[in-house]
């Protein structure tokens, strides 16, 4: 498969490259600086330079061309303010949904999070945050032409894998290692039967291949 990432430099983002690069996977991320180029290359990406910030649709739809699937894993950072959360956790991911769309590229994964929702109440930055993603959440949903899956992972953490997860619709709250969200979505790129589904994810009990399956109906 070839699968392009939005948000190629992130934590989460750089163990899923070296996953799907490491099962023979063709994999691209999208990155803001070119500085961050190495990074990818070492863990088998190709980096692509382009803003979500400032790009245009065609300009996205144009790197996505080809591709099998993309994942949305960008996002403002902790330490951003509530402006770039509306242009990153929010704008930035409706632009990547259209120009996936525009692209003719069916399969899309969204790293979203637990919380998220249009909905949501508060002045706080996090608050702005998780109706920013919410609404994008809530915006990929719309879309017929994607066979979208949204991913809700808890509070993540730099704990090693353990590849024991609880993968469900409604989890409750608890932490999860960044690896195993990146082992998830490795799995969920490649499981076409999650489309159309809100899941959240935390550590649990179950193998990560086989609560994919079990989700997927399988």
């Amino acid at each position: 498969m070839r699968i392009v990432i939005a948000g190629g430099h992130g934590q989460i983002a750089l163990r899923l490259e070296r996953l799907l690069a490491a099962r023979g996977d063709e994999v691209a991320g999208i990155i803001r600086k070119a500085e961050q180029a190495d990074d990818l290359r070492q863990a088998g990406a190709e980096p692509v330079v382009l803003d979500l910030e400032s790009a245009s649709v065609d300009e996205v739809a144009e790197r996505l061309r080809g591709a099998d699937a993309a994942v949305f894993a960008a996002g403002a950072g902790p330490g951003s303010g509530a402006t770039r959360k509306d242009t990153v956790d929010k704008a930035a991911a409706v632009l990547f949904a259209d120009a996936a769309v525009r692209a003719g590229v069916r399969r899309f994964v969204v790293v979203s999070s637990m919380g998220a929702d249009p909905r949501h109440q508060g002045d706080e930055i996090f608050d702005v945050y998780l109706r920013a993603k919410g609404e994008a959440d809530a915006y990929v949903r719309g879309l017929d032409a994607l066979d979208w899956t949204i991913l809700r992972p808890g509070r993540l953490t730099d704990d090693a894998g353990t590849g024991l997860v609880r993968l469900e619709a409604s989890t409750g709250r608890g932490p999860i290692p960044r690896d195993d969200v990146a082992a998830v979505l490795a799995e969920l790129v490649d499981t076409s039967a999650t489309a159309g589904l809100t899941l959240e994810l935390i550590s649990g009990p179950v193998p990560v291949s086989v609560a994919v399956k079990s989700v997927a109906g399988n």
